[in-house]
């Protein structure tokens, strides 16, 4: 057999396909130990993100427990399964904290509220959206103090009629030229605040269910 020739096995299409599989078995493997490898460390991470958006709703003088390892898990305003976490102190729940969804100019706006035990709002932070910059983003906390005007609100001190901007007849500011957003904000806290209203003797019911991430 001359150099230049090859083994006749390798013209055919068995041995294409046979290599084509081996390549592909080994790339699978070598992806399967890639997220075995990583998912420990993706965990701690997820786990780091979600206390890191807690702290600033629920701040350590409301609470002496690990927020992750106290949760409840229910239906929530929109009727999909909401993760609701507990805050603690001397082993009284005092406050919850969850999502909710609020429909923005660009899309769907998530925001998180904690609510202590007397239905006063604790604090509201927007954790994600797609608003126009320069405008509708004025509702991050890095942008304006507009969201902290929720603070110390409840339906006690604010009548529900009032729950709106006051480009509709409430009380809150909305941003020129960009009131959906604002609008929707309000709209979807409000929405929170029935929620515990209608939940109270469930959110304030100790529990040691345990998460990690809301899905």
């Amino acid at each position: 057999m001359s150099k230049s020739e090859q083994p006749s096995y390798r013209s055919r299409a068995s041995y294409h396909g046979a290599l084509l599989g081996g390549f592909a078995m080994l790339a699978a493997a070598l992806l399967i130990l890639g997220d075995i490898s990583t998912h420990d460390a993706i965990a701690e991470r997820q786990k780091e993100d979600v206390l890191a958006s807690l702290s600033q709703v629920l701040p350590d003088q409301l609470h002496d427990n690990d927020l992750l390892a106290n949760t409840l898990s229910l239906d929530g305003p929109d009727h999909k399964p909401l993760t609701v976490y507990q805050s603690l102190k001397n082993n009284k729940i005092n406050a919850v904290a969850y999502t909710v969804t609020a429909q923005g100019y660009a899309g769907d706006i998530k925001v998180l509220m904690s609510i202590k035990k007397n239905g006063e709002i604790a604090g509201v932070r927007i954790l994600s959206h797609a608003e126009t910059p320069g405008l509708g983003d004025k509702i991050e906390l890095a942008k304006s103090h507009w969201v902290l005007r929720f603070n110390g609100r409840s339906f006690a001190n604010l009548p529900e009629s009032e729950w709106k901007v006051k480009k509709d007849g409430g009380v809150f500011d909305q941003f020129s030229g960009a009131t959906i957003t604002p609008r929707g904000v309000v709209k979807a806290v409000k929405n929170g605040l029935d929620f515990f209203a209608q939940n109270k003797g469930k959110l304030l019911q100790a529990s040691t269910e345990k998460t990690v991430q809301e899905k």
